[in-house]
């Protein structure tokens, strides 16, 4: 009696592109409503001022990001006050809370 090997069958997985899940949040707000709520909580005293390149890595932004989305915000946003303040070398803004 012969016996016949037949190659066994290897199950191959498809890769994959998703990122290992960890358990930090993800956090699903636009870059835009990012800026705004670190503005609220850094002018929640009164007011401050910033230069967008001094915040990039706190909002996770670049600062030409951060430079496009507060013009957007001062129009849109209405309990924050936002103006340009001075330029040297970047520009500052000034932002304050409205009542």
């Amino acid at each position: 009696m012969s016996t016949t090997s037949t190659p066994s069958e290897t199950s191959f997985e498809e890769p994959t592109n998703e990122e290992p899940v960890d358990d930090e949040p993800v956090d699903t707000r636009t870059k835009a409503e990012r800026l705004a709520a670190f503005l609220r909580e850094e002018a929640k005293d009164g007011e401050t001022y910033f230069k967008a390149k001094f915040i990039a890595d706190d909002v996770g932004l670049s600062p030409k990001e951060i430079g496009a989305l507060i013009v957007q915000l001062q129009d849109s946003v209405a309990d924050l006050e936002i103006e340009k303040w001075s330029y040297t070398g970047a520009t500052t803004w000034r932002v304050s809370r409205t009542a």
